[in-house]
């Protein structure tokens, strides 16, 4: 039957309605949701406190769509990428990071990026498109069914390909399933949205609700640096981006994370520094520094190991927590601003299978 409603990316709501609209109880659309996304199945066979006639109608006229598993990567340090295709032949990647006794995945939101930071081969992709609420849901659920018995993710971080904020809608439907206790439950404190500083966003992300955490990607504390390496800043410059973050809604003892890439030369002088501290003073925050990771497409190179330290001294010697974040699978191109896929201009045919 053609254009079958997709299951994957509704809400609760919605698949209430759905049900209703054909004669159901709203239970049989909670029973539903949690099928799908509490216990991540597959097909209407699996749900077996479903009646079958109306399992045999639900195939009729609905799908449970999904990513296609395509290939999977793993670093030395036992970090995993993972490459998924689209329905549509578009693809995306997906990186899980060991960390002590758990996981964090690592999500897209979009295939490529339309904001072009200066050093992210994700933004030298361009923009494709966004990805639909499902397709961001379904990034956990594929990682779920590659795990050990004994594994668990128990962080998840939006800071893969894509801007989430330019996926707004998209992006706060996903982060409601991947919360609902009947969906995959997971608490909003385990859970990271990172942006580059689209203020409206921000202020709606703040206005949501949601209580997810909140990263900003700042990489620089003065407009004339920062337009350098991150151009949505020309049209919401850092006075109104700290206005934004100053009144940011934050839930009992948290912060706000702003993520800072050391660059040799460009933003990482004792001065650099002493402009960051005085941007983020009395803001409830703390700061991940993390060395550039290169690249040959990528025009410039990672600061020294004793002028990241010393940029960290400054910070923390007035009061700001500052850490030094390790690269996690820099040898599979799976760390941060590495994620990009050549495969969405070609054929899934031509990728290869995940074993």
């Amino acid at each position: 039957m053609p254009n079958k409603i997709d299951l994957k990316g509704l809400s609760l709501e919605e698949m209430e309605r759905l049900l209703a609209d054909h004669g159901e109880p709203a239970y049989r659309g909670r029973q539903l949701f949690h099928w799908i996304y509490g216990r991540g199945v597959a097909t209407f066979a699996e749900m077996t406190d479903l009646p079958v006639a109306l399992r045999a109608r639900l195939a009729e006229w609905t799908d449970i769509g999904g990513l296609a598993p395509l290939n999977r990567s793993i670093s030395r340090d036992g970090t995993r990428k993972y490459l998924f295709g689209c329905a549509d032949g578009r693809a995306i990647e997906t990186v899980l990071i060991p960390d002590e006794d758990r996981l964090t995945a690592c999500l897209s939101t979009q295939v490529g990026c339309a904001l072009a930071c200066a050093f992210c081969l994700t933004g030298q992709m361009g923009f494709v498109r966004h990805l639909q609420c499902g397709e961001i849901v379904d990034q956990v659920l594929a990682l779920q069914r590659d795990l050990q018995p004994e594994e668990r993710i128990g962080n998840l971080v939006l800071m893969g390909m894509g801007e989430p904020l330019h996926n707004y809608d998209a992006v706060v439907k996903a982060l409601t399933i991947l919360a609902h206790p009947l969906g995959l439950a997971f608490p909003p404190r385990r859970m990271t949205l990172s942006t580059v500083g689209l203020v409206p966003e921000i202020v709606r992300l703040g206005q949501s609700g949601l209580g997810v955490n909140l990263a900003v990607s700042l990489h620089a504390a003065t407009d004339d640096i920062r337009d350098r390496l991150v151009p949505i800043n020309r049209r919401y410059p850092l006075k109104e981006l700290m206005a934004a973050l100053r009144t940011y809604p934050l839930p009992p003892r948290r912060r706000i994370t702003f993520e800072y890439v050391l660059i040799d030369g460009v933003n990482d002088r004792p001065e650099d520094a002493r402009a960051l501290v005085r941007l983020l003073r009395g803001l409830q925050c703390k700061v991940n520094l993390l060395p550039l990771n290169e690249a040959p497409a990528i025009p410039f190179r990672r600061s020294s190991q004793e002028r990241v330290e010393t940029f960290q001294r400054v910070l923390k010697s007035a009061g700001i927590l500052a850490t030094i974040r390790e690269s996690r699978g820099l040898d599979i191109s799976a760390a941060c601003g590495l994620l990009a896929t050549e495969i969405n201009q070609k054929s899934l045919d031509t990728a290869e299978s995940l074993a």
